[in-house]
């Protein structure tokens, strides 16, 4: 990277200052991991400060959206009534729902209740009941930039195991972007997510995982959550993905509905949980851009 740059060239990521003020030790940093036989992000992934600055006014309609939403998370309430009401307040605040009509997608969010792991589809059928969890996914296109995150509702009174499966997912969401830091790796995130899952008697899906955005929906690189410390694509900053492990009480075990090729379920019928957040890895350590 660094060779196509002249040190007093202006940066290539348009910030205004001499390459050498700017991305130079970067690069020259990200040279040294790709010579040694690492996994370096592309140039192109990395987001320049004014897309950053894109991606976070994203992640604050993202962020609103999900404290909106919660207070008709209630019992009877359907999964296509919370999608209708996601959609005006989407466009009112300026945006556009990013899982609309994306890749055939037929509603604005995903709406996974108890045993449905993720892309539960809104429906005038289904409904909310009490005792359930469910897991609603939000993604927001702003100005041409990307946002996503999810959160887990407890429905009403859930049981002591119900709320711990929602709590332990919480938390591995919350270990693993304690791992977001320069110059670690993305296998960082996955092995402290798995631990705590295991540690508490849970499984990790393992197809299913995070994904880059910001300029796209979903960009590389995929994020996995069964990987190992010091594998994996090496973390850079202005790498901009989503974390997102998928937590299930019982096996890791997944099947797709075949008559909708969208909804995922957990093989055994038990619950699984999954909290969501957008994360920036910044010169010092990482910034959450959506919760």
């Amino acid at each position: 990277m660094s060779n196509k740059f002249g040190r007093n060239d202006l940066c290539w990521c348009g910030s205004g200052q001499k390459y050498k003020k700017c991305h130079c030790p970067i690069d020259e940093q990200i040279e040294i991991y790709r010579f040694e036989g690492y996994k370096v992000p592309h140039q192109k992934l990395l987001k320049t400060k004014k897309q950053i600055e894109g991606i976070r006014e994203s992640g604050k309609i993202n962020i609103a959206l999900l404290d909106y939403i919660g207070d008709y998370v209630v019992d009877g309430v359907s999964t296509e009534e919370l999608d209708g009401l996601i959609y005006k307040k989407t466009k009112e605040l300026g945006g556009i729902p990013a899982d609309l009509h994306y890749e055939g997608y037929p509603k604005s969010t995903c709406i996974s209740i108890n045993d449905v792991v993720c892309h539960g589809i809104p429906s005038e059928r289904v409904f909310l009941r009490n005792g359930g969890i469910v897991n609603i996914d939000v993604s927001t296109i702003f100005k041409g930039f990307f946002s996503d995150s999810s959160r887990m509702f407890c429905i009403g009174s859930v049981s002591a195991n119900n709320q711990k499966l929602v709590n332990i997912a919480k938390e591995c969401v919350e270990l693993g972007i304690l791992q977001v830091k320069p110059w670690g790796f993305l296998g960082d995130i996955g092995q402290a997510v798995n631990d705590h899952a295991k540690k508490n008697g849970y499984s990790v899906v393992k197809e299913i995982g995070g994904h880059g955005i910001g300029l796209q929906f979903h960009e590389e690189p995929w994020v996995g959550y069964v990987a190992k410390q010091g594998t994996g694509m090496l973390l850079v900053p202005g790498l901009v993905f989503t974390v997102e492990p998928m937590i299930n009480m019982g096996k890791a075990n997944i099947y797709t509905d075949t008559s909708d090729d969208w909804t995922i379920y957990t093989a055994d019928g038990k619950p699984s949980a999954q909290w969501e957040k957008t994360v920036l890895v910044t010169e010092t350590g990482h910034e959450v851009l959506a919760y």
